[in-house]
């Protein structure tokens, strides 16, 4: 394998819907276990610690992505992960607010200070372990509909939607003005640790939106369009990282201002589908389903990829790996042989 010299601006090229002088790698989201299996070691070091314990996790964390062969390190820290009483949408437990009491007496202004105690140390360490060439991708994880999730459930939601109107928008404005608040700090104080900022806000699963596309317009993109003008405003792409059928959203979404989208499953449609579409607007991440990784030998995922990449050639900025993630149960060898695959086809070796 030749020395890999990693170098950010292929990604921001990507995001700004050029097609690059190397094909990028891009995930949103990879399992510590599959991180470790690749480092030959668990990875070390805690990001929720001090700020020693968060450097050492760190240091092995970007040399991963080193090691891999990806410009970028794709890092986020989740708003979710902070909010009191939180835990609705990722652990199914009853929501915080259910109703205008509930919402009235949410400590909405105390998130922002609880979200920065939390993370400043890894997005500190972050800055120091990150290896030359390289920058992050990823910022404030959660969009705005994953937030409001977060606090009252999905069913909970429907329920507020019919019974008061008026406090289903204000949730909305809520988590909005929160999230931006956080964002535009993050941007002050670790802007220049990115190069392309991104949230992940699951609009959709595989037939259409999980609520109304009226309802997206109405509620949730003026929302994104406060944080990615925000992002803008720092010279700065911003990434979509949404799954489900948002194809009903898509050009509003693209209105907005998002740079780039990414995520796509193959039993909605294919990535060369997105990118045929879309490929004129934006960039497109994305690229081999997750499940194909999980279940073709490295025969047919060869054939698989090279297949998609035949027919997104010209289509403008691209980013390429899995459509999703790689969560833990994604067999390593198989992530590594989709890896492999992606970098012989552009030549690293």
């Amino acid at each position: 394998m030749n020395t890999f010299t990693p170098d950010y601006r292929n990604i921001v090229l990507a995001a700004s819907n050029i097609e690059a002088p190397r094909l990028p790698l891009y995930e949103h989201n990879i399992s510590e276990q599959t991180i470790s299996d690749v480092l030959g070691h668990p990875i070390r070091g805690n990001p929720l610690g001090s700020y020693d314990d968060a450097l050492e996790y760190m240091t092995d964390f970007c040399a991963f992505f080193l090691k891999m062969g990806y410009d970028i390190v794709s890092f986020e820290a989740c708003i979710t992960s902070v909010f009191p009483d939180g835990g609705a949408l990722g652990s199914h437990k009853q929501g915080a607010i259910r109703s205008r009491a509930d919402f009235e007496r949410y400590p909405f202004k105390a998130v922002p200070d609880l979200y920065f105690n939390t993370f400043s140390n890894a997005f500190k360490a972050l800055r120091e372990a990150m290896p030359a060439g390289m920058k992050a991708i990823g910022g404030v994880g959660n969009g705005i509909f994953e937030c409001v999730q977060d606090l009252t459930g999905y069913m909970d939601l429907c329920y507020i939607a019919a019974d008061d109107p008026d406090l289903y928008a204000e949730l909305f404005q809520t988590i909005g003005d929160t999230a931006l608040a956080i964002w535009s700090r993050f941007l002050a104080e670790f802007g220049d640790v990115y190069c392309v900022c991104r949230f992940g806000d699951d609009l959709g699963f595989k037939s259409t939106t999980l609520i109304s596309a009226e309802d997206i317009r109405e509620h949730v993109i003026p929302q994104y369009k406060r944080i990615i003008d925000t992002v803008h405003q720092q010279d700065k792409k911003f990434l979509l990282h949404s799954c489900g059928a948002i194809f009903d959203v898509m050009d509003d979404l693209i209105a907005a201002g998002i740079d780039a989208k990414h995520s796509n499953e193959d039993q909605i449609a294919r990535f060369p589908v997105w990118v045929e579409k879309y490929g004129h607007q934006l960039g497109n991440f994305g690229g081999i389903d997750t499940d194909a990784v999980c279940r073709l030998d490295r025969a047919d995922m060869e054939e698989y990829i090279h297949q998609v990449l035949r027919e997104c050639e010209g289509h403008g900025g691209l980013a390429f790996a899995s459509g999703n993630s790689i969560p833990a149960y994604v067999p390593t060898e198989n992530y590594c042989n989709m890896i492999e695959i992606i970098r012989k086809y552009r030549g690293d070796f």
